[in-house]
């Protein structure tokens, strides 16, 4: 790697400053899981880097606010996946860790940087998309809040504006809903997904009264199927159902294919599991 400087501040304004003042070559780090991996691929080659280890304390708490859950940005995937407010209030993203990455990464990295790293293949951005999470983001310019599902624009790439950082997650609570994500890999169960695919629903036994499905590691960006959810929404759940919803969801995804899999065999793959994912909300498999 070579020789960069590191600068600490001591609130994540002060950091959202350092970035808008640096050059093209200034990043921010929290856990560094991404970035350190970049440095030494010779892929990314900072300047400087502005550590958000030592800002506010509240910017790594998870509580519970009203009907929300407030979660801070620099809070490290292994305290979300042992949190008994995540546990308690969405239970369907402490499953979701259990097979993220491996327990070395997520006692490091943070869910800012897990979502701002923008790679299609990562686990929580279609749970969270799914169970309509939002953001605040702080900058040079004050704070805004932006649906999650909007932060994205491509591979590895964001909304995010220069000298903006995430800073907390606010999503809402999974209360009745019914949840479940399914992935597919090619390897070990905690290796990146051919596909992803998270299912959040509104149900009374059989019968979908509301939908939100969200397919990841297929698309170059976190998608919403609306489609599919529109086949779903008012329907009992039977396989003639299910089979609309996959041929929905294969008709309106921009699939594309990468080394976990083509585009044709990722198409048969949502077929599936977008039927799988709805099984497993509702407790039928």
């Amino acid at each position: 790697m070579i020789p960069f400087e590191l600068l600490e501040p001591r609130t994540l304004r002060e950091a959202a400053a350092l970035l808008d003042a640096g050059d093209d070559f200034t990043r921010p780090v929290g856990g560094g899981v991404a970035v350190m991996l970049m440095m030494k691929m010779g892929v990314l080659r900072p300047s400087r880097l502005v550590s958000l280890r030592s800002v506010e304390k509240r910017y790594s708490e998870i509580a519970v606010d009203g009907a929300d859950l407030r979660i801070g940005a620099l809070a490290t995937l292994r305290a979300l996946e042992k949190s008994p407010v995540i546990r308690a209030e969405a239970p369907v993203i402490a499953r979701a860790l259990q097979t993220l990455a491996n327990v070395r990464v997520r006692n490091v990295a943070t869910l800012g940087g897990h979502l701002a790293h923008a790679d299609p293949h990562m686990d929580l951005p279609p749970v969270l998309i799914a169970l309509g999470a939002s953001l605040v983001i702080v900058g040079p310019a004050g704070e805004r809040t932006l649906p999650l599902e909007r932060l994205q624009s491509g591979y590895l790439e964001t909304t995010l504006g220069r000298g903006e950082l995430i800073a907390e997650v606010i999503c809402p609570r999974q209360g009745a809903r019914r949840a479940a994500y399914l992935k597919c890999t090619t390897r070990a169960a905690d290796d990146w997904p051919a596909l992803g695919v998270a299912a959040v629903l509104e149900a009374e036994g059989a019968t979908v009264r509301d939908a939100r499905l969200v397919i990841s590691a297929a698309t170059d960006v976190p998608t919403r199927l609306v489609n599919a959810e529109a086949v779903l929404r008012g329907a009992a759940v039977d396989d003639a159902v299910l089979a609309r919803a996959g041929e929905a969801a294969v008709a309106e995804a921009g699939v594309v294919g990468d080394a976990h899999g083509s585009a044709a065999y990722k198409r048969e793959l949502l077929k599936v599991y977008v039927g799988r994912a709805v099984q497993t909300a509702l407790g039928l498999r």
